[in-house]
């Protein structure tokens, strides 16, 4: 039996007209894939179910799933008027191939089976990035200091089980413009002795590396190996989760240094991310592992890193870098960007 991760939400009231049909949103990532319905006139996004990637052997199979949880919750038997689907993946490919699991589909299966032809496939962090103006003060952990400047740039990167990034513009009316990219595939460029002595390791290990190779669950692995290594000590923990634990814990130097290297890594990256977009509205850590580990980031280099541009650290310094700890961005810029599309 395939074990379900579901969030429940409360079916919308009051604001949706009685001929409205749903549109459909998901958030699809290498780990979790989420799925909740919106109507354009109340576009906040209400759970269908949470799903495990690694329970759903094929995307044929999660649909089926779907299907029967949509079947459960649905008010009507019109289709979806639109789907629209958030992928780590990029969106342009005649058949998305995600980076970071095995599913694989087209916009033409997609539409077959769900019965609606509207198919949008976008970027995950394009939809995270269209969801940073609509969060409230709430979803947002500020670190460090800076302001949040109106109608600027603004950016968001996001270590999960993956890097992903993007931007999100204004034009003259103040109308949001998503820039989608794939910059957590740019390269790693360390800026301390041992950050080298760990590239050296990782590009004998992968030829060319980028910062995802740091910045993600497996790129905890990776930077922990490598210290382990260089230090000359064993490496006790097989999974990203202990050794953030242990970091927590502050018992295990290993584990310390790898979480402070991994958030300096990040605050570098988000900080060349700021000085390459003006992002004056800020820079948004999203994502599995920021939110999770709030305490080891502020203890960090974080900000410190962010600020270290040499002649543009002031610059640097004006931008507010915060953490998302809104429960599902993903899906709200999606079902967003769905109702302005209707």
């Amino acid at each position: 039996m395939n074990r379900l991760r579901r969030q429940r939400r409360p079916l919308p009231t009051g604001t949706v007209s009685a001929d409205s049909q749903a549109f459909l949103v998901a958030d699809i990532g290498g780990t979790n894939a989420r799925f909740a319905f919106a109507y354009r006139d109340d576009p906040v996004p209400q759970s269908i179910a949470n799903y495990a990637v690694e329970d759903f052997p094929c995307f044929d199979s999660v649909l089926d799933q779907l299907q029967h949880d949509w079947g459960v919750l649905k008010q009507s038997e019109a289709p979806f008027s639109h789907v629209c689907l958030a992928v780590a993946a990029i969106p342009e490919q005649p058949e998305i191939s995600f980076t970071n699991n095995a599913w694989r589909f087209t916009a033409e299966s997609v539409a077959t089976r769900l019965g609606c032809p509207n198919i949008s496939i976008i970027n995950d962090f394009a939809a995270v990035a269209r969801a940073l103006p609509a969060l409230a003060p709430e979803h947002v952990e500020s670190i460090g200091g800076g302001q949040v400047q109106h109608s600027k740039p603004m950016v968001a990167i996001g270590p999960g089980t993956g890097t992903g990034v993007a931007c999100l513009a204004f034009d003259s009316q103040g109308g949001p413009i998503v820039l989608p990219g794939e910059g957590g595939h740019v390269d790693f460029a360390p800026i301390t002795d041992i950050e080298a002595k760990i590239l050296s390791r990782l590009r004998a290990q992968f030829g060319r590396v980028s910062i995802e190779r740091l910045l993600c669950g497996a790129g905890i692995m990776n930077i922990y190996r490598a210290l382990a290594d260089i230090r000359g000590v064993p490496s006790e923990h097989l999974t990203p989760e202990a050794v953030g634990s242990a970091a927590q814990q502050g018992d295990d130097s290993l584990s310390v240094e790898t979480m402070n290297t991994f958030f300096s890594v990040l605050g570098s990256a988000a900080g060349n991310l700021a000085l390459t977009l003006g992002a004056r509205g800020g820079v948004y850590l999203a994502g599995g592992i920021a939110p999770r580990y709030i305490d080891l980031l502020r203890k960090s280099d974080f900000r410190a890193r962010f600020l270290a541009k040499g002649r543009f650290a002031d610059f640097n310094g004006e931008i507010a870098t915060l953490v998302v700890i809104h429960p599902d961005p993903g899906l709200l810029g999606a079902a967003l960007m769905c109702a302005e599309s209707e």
